[in-house]
């Protein structure tokens, strides 16, 4: 399946859950789009994991099939694959641009990455799905800092993840440490995710 282009809105109010996180999107209409929206229907077991499943995935903006490649990959790594699941979409260099507030969205994060503006340890990375070790430094191209978008993005900041430690003087920031379950996501159960692959 490629990945999902159009508004992002709708997506979040389809699943009653804001995927960029602002909550925004169903502050106004927190409800289904559409001329039916507003029927209420009983949803299966099987429809509330795949629900979960969208959820994550829309947040992140991956595709189905790089979706299931980083669960399998969690599920080589110690501790509870769920967790572990969401540690590594997490980690991705576009998810951490945003994170950082060089972009006010995850596609605005993505976009800087694939046009080559972001540095990590010095070296120019192009790709989003990058993998960001902890102890990694991510930094804006020479050309990227003098972007006024970009600069008033920061300016509009207002937190920081604790695994993300920001130097506004060289406005580069490091990726500390994998993040906590409790940091991130508070709203999603990924047990059902496990679940919906596992069945």
């Amino acid at each position: 399946m490629s990945k999902y282009t159009g508004p992002s809105w709708k997506i979040s109010r389809r699943l009653k859950y804001s995927i960029s996180e602002s909550g925004k999107e169903l502050a106004k209409r927190p409800y289904p789009p559409g001329q039916h929206g507003q029927r209420r229907t009983k949803v299966s077991e099987f429809g509330l994991q795949l629900q979960e499943k969208q959820k994550v995935r829309f947040t992140y903006g991956v595709n189905e099939k790089q979706f299931k490649k980083i669960f399998n990959d969690a599920k080589k790594l110690q501790g509870k694959q769920g967790e572990n699941f969401l540690f590594l979409l997490e980690s991705r260099l576009d998810n951490l641009v945003f994170r950082a507030g060089f972009a006010t969205t995850r596609r605005a994060a993505r976009q800087l990455v694939n046009h080559g503006h972001i540095f990590v340890d010095g070296r120019r990375l192009d790709i989003p799905s990058y993998r960001v070790l902890p102890g990694q430094v991510v930094s804006l191209s020479a050309k990227a800092s003098k972007f006024s978008v970009i600069a008033d993005s920061l300016e509009s900041k207002v937190s920081r993840p604790d695994y993300v430690d920001f130097d506004e003087k060289k406005v580069n920031f490091t990726f500390v440490r994998l993040p906590e379950r409790q940091e991130i996501l508070s709203e999603i159960k990924e047990n059902l995710i496990v679940e919906f692959y596992n069945r």
